[in-house]
């Protein structure tokens, strides 16, 4: 059996160095370091937006208008604090931007699939590489987060997040932190199972339980254990390794616990959010296959307790990559240079729909 961790850690540290290696940080700068991101998503309508395109999609989000220098939007959204949270944004922008019209979704699926189906511009928080939705910065950047007992209002205020994590992190040495794997979470997927399970079994290495959600009726959606307690962003910091799982689609948890200066394993690699693609494997953060099972985590563990400098070298380059390049400043430059593109590929003129109300 050491034998064969041996080979893996091989394998792994070989990854390490030369994704370490191969990786050059973007000489890009404030608004410009997203732009790449952007004009990907826009490419599949290069050939211009038009209005029957919109028409086509208004069903599948919230249609929202800027008509001289105002904010409107349907009268109903689905998700009224979600809502809220993206026009933070737009109202900061709103004087800025041309006129445009757009449909934002607010569900947590995208809606535009590649294979079939109908096609446009619709704007979605996240996706896979099978969808043609535009991702833009999700609405709990500023509020409409998941809301449980430690933040019953949602989660979202990211500057505030940010600093009061960053300050825990800050004031944490890594040698004070505890040698262990961290997770909490409600189980949202099976493909936190194996850590749970493996927590159980081995809790020296792993401490992984799972919360209640919404859904919780009794143990038995709990992995029939009774549930944990919530613990806050600032409390991961107290653990040297921390996993990230993807929730219904990208999770909301992946950008603060980076925040840790706590290695992070991020699992799967399939659901993305704006800025997914700029954070490197092995350098920013340790991959993790999804459905990985409980011997691959396990040796994963094992290995950045054997190679300490390692684990402590990509905490580092996580924290410092959210922190110098996930501001609040770096998400409404995200917005505006998403909402300008975009208007450039609308090939008519918008004008005022009567039946959205006025936003201000």
């Amino acid at each position: 059996m050491q034998v064969q961790a041996n080979d893996i850690f091989s394998i792994y540290l070989r990854k390490y160095e030369e994704a370490n290696q191969a990786y050059y940080p973007s000489n890009a700068t404030g608004c410009k370091f997203y732009v790449h991101v952007v004009d990907e998503d826009l490419k599949p309508f290069s050939d211009g937006i038009t209005q029957q395109m919109i028409e086509g999609i208004k069903t599948r989000g919230t249609k929202y208008q800027i008509i001289n220098g105002r904010l409107y939007r349907d009268k109903d959204c689905m998700f009224p604090s979600r809502c809220s949270g993206i026009e933070y944004f737009l109202r900061k922008l709103v004087s800025k931007l041309p006129d445009l019209e757009c449909v934002i979704n607010t569900r947590d699926w995208p809606q535009i699939y590649k294979g079939h189906g109908v096609f446009g511009p619709i704007f979605s928080f996240s996706k896979t590489k099978d969808y043609n939705d535009i991702m833009y910065p999700v609405w709990a950047f500023w509020e409409g987060g998941p809301a449980i007992s430690l933040y019953p209002g949602g989660i979202g205020k990211w500057n505030d997040h940010r600093l009061l994590i960053a300050t825990v992190a800050n004031s944490t040495s890594w040698n004070d932190k505890l040698n262990v794997a961290f997770f909490r979470g409600s189980r949202t997927s099976s493909e936190r199972d194996p850590l749970v399970l493996l927590s159980r079994e081995n809790p020296e290495l792993v401490d992984a339980q799972y919360t209640k959600n919404q859904a919780w009726k009794s143990d038995a959606d709990t992995l029939h254990a009774p549930p944990a307690a919530e613990v806050s962003f600032n409390d991961h910091c107290k653990y040297k390794y921390l996993f990230n799982f993807r929730g219904v689609t990208a999770s909301f948890r992946f950008k603060h616990i980076l925040l840790c200066k706590s290695l992070v394993f991020h699992v799967g690699d399939e659901w993305l959010e704006f800025f997914y693609g700029s954070l490197k494997p092995w350098v920013h953060y340790i991959p993790v296959e999804a459905n990985a099972n409980k011997e691959t985590m396990r040796l994963l563990i094992k290995f950045v307790q054997e190679n300490d400098d390692i684990a402590r070298s990509i905490a580092e380059n996580g924290f410092n990559f959210i922190w110098n390049h996930l501001t609040i400043k770096d998400v409404i430059c995200y917005w505006r240079n998403l909402l300008r593109k975009y208007a450039k590929l609308l090939k008519y003129k918008p004008k005022l729909d009567k039946n959205l109300i006025e936003i201000i």
